[in-house]
């Protein structure tokens, strides 16, 4: 009977071991010395910046001229990077949205989803393989208003998924320092996606119609799906902090088809930020973009905005 209890008592005290290790720390004992392990979670580092803007004007009476008009838009930077031994895993999403109000017309004033996710093994101390996956497409349709029939105000000329591109890329990359970045693919597939056929639009005597016949983005009538699979593509990016309150994220990107060298795409995304207080930051962005399939001439997007912004990150100073 004795021994009964006592297998009973080993037993019990087997099982609670074993349902307290599930929810505790890793615990070593020596004997006299009991040491308290807890796994180590620090290999994830993020970051999140996360901003609204919000402008408006309204005028009554005002013999100067003016039109009532309400803007409001939002930015939206989020970062996680894994590091473990020689890997890493570099993780990043820049959103964006805005809308313009006047006298009832709504315009969409600013749009863009990008993702880009970058596995790495380092080979030595500045030099990496790697293999990455980018996405960029459009939050919501866009519209042209100039240049149209007379009997139409707007024409689709974007939506979300048309365009669309997706670019998978291995190579090397230069890392010199902990804001720099230079990565070369020789091999970099890319698929040029166009879900919605009514996006296809073409100049006819000085005006735009819409016509489903015609190449939209590089992809073909008939078709939702281009791919270009001989590329080259040469990314650089750099995020750096400039003084104290201001900071500069900026990516460069290069995809040359070994088929149409005549026609390299180029594209810079750069952004300025200076925070005024906690709660309150200034932002500058800009984006050029030479693709001869989207446009034969260079894209331009520019923002200035004050408004409030809201960041937190768990990045390790070196």
């Amino acid at each position: 009977m004795k021994l009964f209890y006592l297998s009973i008592t080993l037993l019990t005290l087997v099982f609670t071991s074993l349902a307290h290790a599930q929810t505790s720390p890793v615990v070593t004992t020596n004997f006299a010395d009991t040491l308290s392990v807890r796994k180590d979670t620090t290999y994830w580092q993020k970051s999140f910046t996360g901003g609204v803007n919000f402008n408006q004007a309204s005028f009554s009476n005002w013999v100067g001229g003016g039109v009532n008009s309400v803007a409001l838009g939002m930015v939206m930077n989020a970062r996680a990077l894994y590091e473990k031994g020689r890997t890493s895993w570099d993780n990043t999403a820049d959103l964006q949205l805005g809308y313009v109000t006047q006298r009832g017309d709504t315009r969409k004033a600013a749009d863009q989803i990008f993702v880009n996710s970058v596995l790495g093994h380092k080979v030595s101390k500045k030099m990496d393989l790697f293999g990455s996956g980018t996405f960029n497409t459009f939050f919501a349709p866009g519209y042209r208003y100039d240049k149209l029939p007379g009997d139409q105000k707007r024409l689709l000329v974007s939506n979300f998924l048309a365009p669309a591109q997706i670019t998978f890329a291995w190579g090397v990359a230069f890392r010199p320092n902990d804001w720099f970045s230079l990565r070369l693919s020789p091999f970099s597939p890319r698929f040029t996606i166009v879900n919605d056929p009514d996006v296809r639009i073409k100049e006819v005597n000085g005006v735009y119609v819409k016509d489903p016949n015609v190449v939209a983005y590089g992809v073909n009538p008939g078709k939702t799906t281009r791919i270009e699979w001989l590329a080259l593509q040469l990314q650089a990016a750099l995020s750096k902090k400039l003084g104290e309150n201001v900071s500069i994220n900026a990516r460069y990107q290069l995809y040359a088809n070994y088929k149409q060298l005549n026609a390299i795409d180029h594209r810079l995304d750069a952004v300025l930020t200076a925070k005024v207080s906690k709660y309150l930051s200034t932002t500058f962005g800009l984006i050029l973009l030479y693709d001869k399939d989207f446009a034969a001439k260079l894209q331009v997007q520019q923002t200035l905005a004050i408004g409030l912004s809201y960041n937190i990150s768990t990045f390790r100073k070196k």
